[in-house]
């Protein structure tokens, strides 16, 4: 007689079930209406479809509100397009077709390529296939049956993938009605679960298997969701998102420019790098005093980087570098065959400043930060504006500590960071702790101890700031280290993962740094490398689209214009800039001769804060007339207190802390 099979349920209670009972037939001993709510298993936390049978273990029956089956939706809404396309265009091969964020895509090969004018032809045939509500039904065959149905279909591609499947591993085909494909599943348990809030968004052009040298497929992309509600949440984000790209606003803005000439290089404008280095002296004075800012080489020779592992682990995202004539060059004989690399990142210079001195325990934790320019090779089709580019700078750190020291450094600088978002708007975060990745350097015992003190850390900081949300991220540790990575949620709801903290046993010990202890002995420090914005170009971009471009007072490239209603008010507008630039504020003049309402859209547009409108009575009345971007209201004031409250109102926060603690002491 086969044995019981024994399940553990979310409340912790126990039941034995027969064996070959399955996910279905649990929910039914629970409820008949958990049955029918049922779209899939989750046993321990592995989805499973209803039909397959159940083993020991922690079982959950997933129903479709709850946030896993969101995935099986698009998955199942991806297998119903392909049908849908195969319906409709008989003769097309249908390749893969994987879920991805926010929705799923299916490759499809055909002698005309679809158009975006295809795509309501395809959603219509793909209701009246959810409207059938066939069943997902799974078979597992034979790699010879699967290659000799899918040639006998034509399907050419499919034959591939069976023959890319490791032998001894089974070849599972999903069924819906009568059309169907080999897929690893798991799925729901009918087309008609998936319902109709889905939509296709676009088509594109990809080769198969992400080789230029196969042929080009046609991708369709698309997104489903659990209801409408969160279909047209989604589609208002993604509306939102287009009026506020970073690089739709940058031209408006004039702030930067990208050309082919320099790939993944920005050229700055003049207010684009206004904005840059009002960023850049924002860190600055937040980390005044804490750190020591220093300065490493931006070529070093590869052996540092051998050294370091870098050239073994990211070779392939870094720049080498080598003179006109080769390697070697008439006036530098010691140039022979040597390679040179452009830094993609500043931990091994920064471990060379440490090392260079004798350092006693007496002066960790040493501090040590670099707004680099780093360099790493991006592939072309992955640059997209100031968000992933081939050169930028890094708010980069490195502290050299003691293991006594270390949890008590991570904490503090979890309260910079979270100051330094604070101050820019963002108060949701999310940090997660990234753990041992497969390939990684180092002892298990030196990975358990340093995920160990990032635990201890997360729960704690968890405990303290109600604005910390915290999750981990299995596998996803840099290859010498665990890491923090921290979560920002912007105006619209997107995520961005932006600071890091990472606890570093290895690179120390690579390069022989060390310290004297109390005992005249050497010891090997603590290394944690810790960036809070990351790269100052793509956290711009992230403001800019937060922001829409209505940036605070004191962060906008340019913060007051002057227009003027008629040439009298030429003079006083002048004399209004001056006030206003000798008050610390960035203001110009705009004394054309356009009609004032031309001027204020052009600068509304351009997202300049403030507008003082001067006409002929303002001039005579020593006053300006306040318009704000985004308000149709008007206030007119005399210049004095105009001047006083935008002075007051552009004091960086940080700033506006200092001055307030001082008044309070006084």
């Amino acid at each position: 007689m086969a044995e019981a099979v024994s399940l553990v349920f979310p409340d912790g209670s126990r039941r034995e079930y027969a064996a070959g009972t399955t996910g279905r037939d649990v929910a039914e001993s629970i409820s008949m209406s958990l049955a029918k709510k049922a779209v899939a298993i989750a046993l321990d936390g592995e989805l499973r479809d209803l039909a397959d049978p159940v083993e020991d273990g922690l079982i959950e029956i997933v129903t479709r509100d709850d946030p896993r089956a969101l995935e099986l939706i698009r998955h199942d809404a991806a297998h119903v397009m392909a049908e849908a396309v195969q319906e409709l265009w008989p003769c097309t091969q249908v390749t893969i077709g994987p879920v991805i964020e926010n929705g799923f895509y299916y490759d499809f090969a055909r002698n005309e390529p679809f158009t975006p004018d295809d795509l309501p032809k395809i959603e219509k045939k793909m209701r009246e296939i959810i409207a059938r509500n066939r069943p997902f039904t799974k078979e597992i065959w034979s790699r010879d049956k699967a290659k000799r149905v899918f040639m006998e279909k034509g399907e050419a591609y499919k034959v591939e993938l069976v023959d890319a499947i490791p032998e001894g591993h089974d070849l599972k085909i999903y069924s819906q009605g009568d059309w169907f494909d080999l897929c690893r599943g798991p799925h729901m348990d009918s087309t008609g679960k998936i319902g109709n809030a889905f939509k296709l968004m676009k088509v594109a052009g990809a080769y198969w298997r992400g080789d230029s040298n196969n042929a080009m497929l046609t991708r369709i992309y698309g997104t489903a969701w659990a209801d409408q509600k969160d279909l047209d949440a989604y589609l208002h984000m993604l509306e939102e998102a287009e009026k506020r790209d970073h690089r739709k606003l940058g031209r408006e803005m004039d702030l930067f420019h990208f050309q082919e000439e320099g790939p993944g290089v920005v050229f700055w404008h003049a207010k684009g790098w206004r904005m840059f280095q009002g960023l850049l002296a924002y860190m600055r004075r937040r980390i005044s005093g804490d750190y020591d800012e220093v300065n490493a080489p931006q070529i070093l020779d590869k052996s540092l980087w051998e050294t370091s592992g870098h050239w073994g682990w990211y070779q392939e995202n870094m720049f080498a570098v080598k003179s006109a004539y080769g390697f070697t060059h008439p006036d530098d004989e010691e140039a022979d065959h040597r390679i040179f690399a452009l830094k993609p990142m500043n931990c091994p210079g920064h471990v060379q400043i440490f090392k260079h001195g004798l350092k006693s325990y007496r002066e960790l934790p040493i501090r040590l930060a670099e707004f680099g320019n780093v360099h790493r090779y991006e592939p072309s089709g992955a640059l997209h504006g100031l968000m992933r580019v081939r050169a930028f700078t890094q708010d980069d750190a490195h502290i050299f500590c003691t293991e006594e020291q270390l949890e008590a450094e991570i904490l503090k600088i979890n309260d910079l960071m979270m100051s330094v978002y604070k101050d820019f708007g963002f108060d949701e975060v999310v940090v997660k702790l990234a753990t041992r990745p497969e390939k990684r350097v180092g002892t298990d015992e030196m990975w358990d101890h340093a995920e160990d003190i990032l635990k201890r850390a997360l729960e704690r900081m968890a405990r303290e700031d109600s604005r910390i949300k915290t999750g981990i991220n299995e596998g996803e540790g840099t290859f010498y280290g665990p890491k923090f990575e921290y979560t920002l949620r912007d105006a619209i709801g997107r995520e961005w993962q932006c600071g890091t903290t990472q606890v570093d046993f290895n690179l120390p010990e690579r390069f022989g740094a060390f310290y004297i202890d109390k005992d005249s002995e050497k010891k090997q420090p603590v290394m944690v490398h810790r960036a809070i914005v990351g790269s100052l170009e793509r956290f711009l971009g992230i403001l800019i689209e937060s922001h829409a471009g209505h940036f605070p007072l004191w962060f906008a490239p340019l913060q007051v214009v002057v227009a003027t209603i008629t040439s009298d008010a030429d003079d006083y507008a002048n004399k209004v800039v001056q006030r206003l630039r000798d008050a610390g504020l960035i203001a110009e003049a705009d004394l054309r001769n356009e009609k004032i309402n031309y001027k204020v859209r052009e600068h509304s547009l351009a997202k300049v804060p403030v507008i003082l409108v001067c006409g002929k009575r303002e001039a005579e009345e020593a006053t300006v007339n306040v318009r704000r971007l985004g308000s149709r209201d008007q206030e007119s004031l005399s210049l004095a207190d105009a001047v006083s409250q935008l002075a007051r109102e552009a004091v960086p926060p940080d700033v506006a802390r200092k001055q307030a603690a001082a008044e309070e002491a006084a």
